[in-house]
C-alpha cells in the first residue's frame, strides 16, 4: 500500500511540475503609436520640474475642498462604481473556481450496508422390510432436519419414511470509510493551467475597468460640477444685463411719449431686453438639469452647501503641465492595462485550445477501512484502497476541438486589434487635451481683454447717447456686444478648468 501511496504522489507531483505550457509566448504590440507624444506647434512644452499627472492622488489634484466633498461623495454612493466592483468580486471567484481544477479535490465518504440472507434444508428416513422384522431408519439432509420411518415385511425389502425440514436467515453488515480523490485531471499538456490563467488576467482586466470607472467618475463629478458653477455664474451675467437693458428700455419708452426718440428704438430695446429674459430663464433650467446631472453622478442628492454659486478666476486644480510626455505613460492607463489583460488572456485560451487536441489522462483514488462491525471499523487489518487510472484518447469529434482553436486565434487577433485601438484613442485623447492646455491660456487671455473692451466701449457709447453725440442704435448694439463677451469669457474660463480636469483623466491620474 506504501508503494501505491508513493505511485499516487509522483503522478500528482509529475502533473503540477513536470505539464508544459502550449500557450504561444506573449509579445506586446508594438507600433500602434508614436514613441512620443506630438509637441511643437499647439503643444506646450513641459517644464522639466512638471509633475506626473499619474502620480498625484485626486485628493492632492483637485484644490476645491467643496468640490472634493462632492467627490468623495460620489465615489461613495455612484451605482456604477458599485457595479464595477461587483464584477471585480464576480471576476475574482471566477478565478478561484478556475484555478480549483488544477488541484485534487480530497473527499471523505462514509458508508453503511444491511442485508437479510434465508437459508433452507430438508431431512427424511425410512425403515426397509427385511427377514420379517421390523426395522427402523433415520436419515439427515443437508441443513437441519430429522426424519423418522417405520416399515413391515419379509424377506428383503424397501423402506418409506417422511421428514420435517426447517429454514433459518442471518443479517449481514458492512461499514466503509474512505478518503480519496476522484477523476482528477492531470495536467500534462497544461490546459487546466492555460484556462486559470486565462480567468486571472480576466479578473485584472475587471480590476483595471474599476480603475478606469473611478477616474471617469471622479472627472465626471468634477466637469459637472464645474459646468453648475459655469451656468451659475452666467445666469448671474444675463440678470445684470437685463438690469442694463431694462433702465434703457425705460429710458427709450419715455422719451417715446414725449416724441424724441421713435417707436423703431423702443422695440429695439425691447428686444435686447426680451432676448435678456429669455436667457435667465434657459439658464435656470439648465442650472436644474446641471443639478440633476449632478446628483445622477454622486449617487444621491448633493447637499446644497457644497454647490458652487459661480465659476470665477480661480483654479480648483493645480495647473502645472504633466512632465512625462512620452507615449509610455499611456501604457499605465486602466483602460490601456484592462484590453492588455484580455489579449493575454486570450493569448491563454490558445494554449487551453491546443491542448485538448491530446490525450487527457485522469486519476480517482481511494485509501480507507472496511468492517463487518462498526466497532471495528478502524482496527487491525481493514485498510482498503484503490487506484484507477484512466487515459480519453480524441479520435474523431467532426472538427469541434479544431474549431476551438481557431476561434481561439481569431479571438486573439480581435483582442489585438482591441488593443491597438485602445492605445490609438488615449493617443489622440491625450494629444487634443494637450492641443487645447497649450492654447487656452491665450484664448483665455483674448476672451478678457475683449470683454473688458466691450464693457468699456458699452459706457463710452451710452455716455455718447446721452450726450447726444451716437444714436441709441449704437449703444443697444455695444451693450448687445459686451453682453456676448462677457458669456464668452465664461464659457473659456470652463473650458480651461475642463481642460486640466480632461488631462487628469486621460494621463491616468492617481486615485488616492
Amino acid at each position: 500500500m506504501k508503494t501505491t501511496i508513493r505511485t499516487v504522489a509522483v503522478l500528482l507531483a509529475t502533473a503540477a511540475l513536470a505539464g508544459c505550457n502550449m500557450a504561444p509566448n506573449y509579445v506586446r504590440p508594438q507600433g500602434a503609436v508614436p514613441v512620443t507624444l506630438p509637441q511643437g506647434g499647439p503643444y506646450p512644452v513641459a517644464p522639466s520640474d512638471a509633475p506626473d499627472v499619474t502620480k498625484i492622488g485626486w485628493r492632492t489634484f483637485f484644490t476645491d475642498p467643496k468640490l472634493r466633498d462632492v467627490i468623495a461623495l460620489g465615489l461613495e454612493n455612484n451605482r456604477d462604481l458599485r457595479l464595477a466592483a461587483a464584477n471585480v468580486q464576480q471576476a475574482r471567484a471566477q478565478y478561484r473556481v478556475q484555478r480549483s481544477g488544477q488541484l485534487p479535490a480530497i473527499n471523505a465518504t462514509g458508508s453503511a450496508f444491511y442485508s437479510n440472507a434465508l437459508g433452507a434444508a430438508t431431512a427424511g428416513g425410512g425403515g426397509g422390510i427385511g427377514g420379517g422384522g421390523i426395522g427402523t431408519g433415520t436419515g439427515t439432509g443437508t441443513g437441519t432436519g430429522t426424519g423418522t420411518g417405520t416399515g413391515t415385511g419379509t424377506g428383503t425389502g424397501t423402506g418409506t419414511g417422511t421428514g420435517v425440514g426447517t429454514t433459518t436467515s442471518s443479517n449481514i453488515e458492512f461499514y466503509s470509510a474512505n478518503v480519496g480523490i476522484s477523476q482528477f485531471e492531470l495536467d500534462l499538456w497544461g490546459r487546466l493551467r492555460n484556462l486559470s490563467e486565462s480567468a486571472l488576467q480576466q479578473y485584472f482586466a475587471t480590476e483595471e475597468a474599476q480603475r478606469s470607472t473611478r477616474i471617469s467618475l471622479i472627472s465626471e463629478i468634477a466637469s459637472a460640477y464645474l459646468t453648475l458653477a459655469s451656468d451659475q455664474e452666467l445666469l448671474g451675467v444675463s440678470q445684470e444685463t437685463l438690469a442694463s437693458f431694462e433702465q434703457s428700455l425705460q429710458l427709450t419708452r419715455a422719451q417715446f411719449r414725449i416724441g424724441v426718440q421713435s417707436e423703431l428704438v423702443v422695440r429695439q430695446a425691447e428686444t435686447n431686453y426680451e432676448a435678456a429674459a429669455n436667457d435667465i430663464a434657459a439658464r435656470r433650467a439648465q442650472i436644474a438639469q446641471d443639478r440633476n446631472a449632478l446628483d445622477l453622478l454622486v449617487g444621491t442628492t448633493t447637499p446644497a452647501a457644497l454647490l458652487p454659486q459661480m465659476l470665477g478666476t480661480q483654479d480648483r486644480t493645480l495647473s502645472a503641465l504633466p512632465g512625462n510626455l512620452e507615449s509610455a505613460v499611456l501604457l499605465r492607463r486602466p483602460d490601456v492595462l484592462e484590453a492588455e489583460h484580455q489579449l493575454i488572456a486570450q493569448n491563454a485560451n490558445i494554449g487551453a485550445a491546443r491542448a485538448a487536441m491530446f490525450p487527457t489522462i485522469s486519476l480517482t483514488t481511494s485509501f480507507g477501512t472496511v468492517s463487518s462491525a462498526l466497532t471495528g471499523l478502524f482496527g487491525a487489518n481493514t485498510e482498503s484502497w484503490s487506484a484507477t487510472p484512466g487515459a480519453t484518447f480524441p479520435i474523431f469529434d467532426f472538427g469541434r476541438r479544431k474549431g476551438n482553436l481557431q476561434l481561439a486565434r481569431a479571438q486573439q487577433q480581435g483582442a489585438v486589434a482591441t488593443y491597438e485601438k485602445t492605445l490609438q484613442t488615449a493617443f489622440r485623447e491625450v494629444a487634443d487635451a494637450l492641443a487645447t492646455r497649450g492654447t487656452i491660456d491665450a484664448q483665455l487671455g483674448a476672451r478678457t481683454r475683449r470683454a473688458e473692451a466691450a464693457l468699456v466701449g458699452a459706457r463710452l457709447s451710452d455716455a455718447r447717447y446721452r450726450a447726444g453725440v451716437d444714436s441709441f442704435l449704437t449703444s443697444l448694439d455695444s451693450q448687445r456686444t459686451a453682453y456676448g463677451a462677457r458669456q464668452d469669457l465664461v464659457t473659456t474660463r470652463l473650458a480651461r478648468a475642463n481642460n486640466l480636469v480632461t488631462l487628469y483623466r486621460v494621463l491616468g491620474g492617481g486615485l488616492n
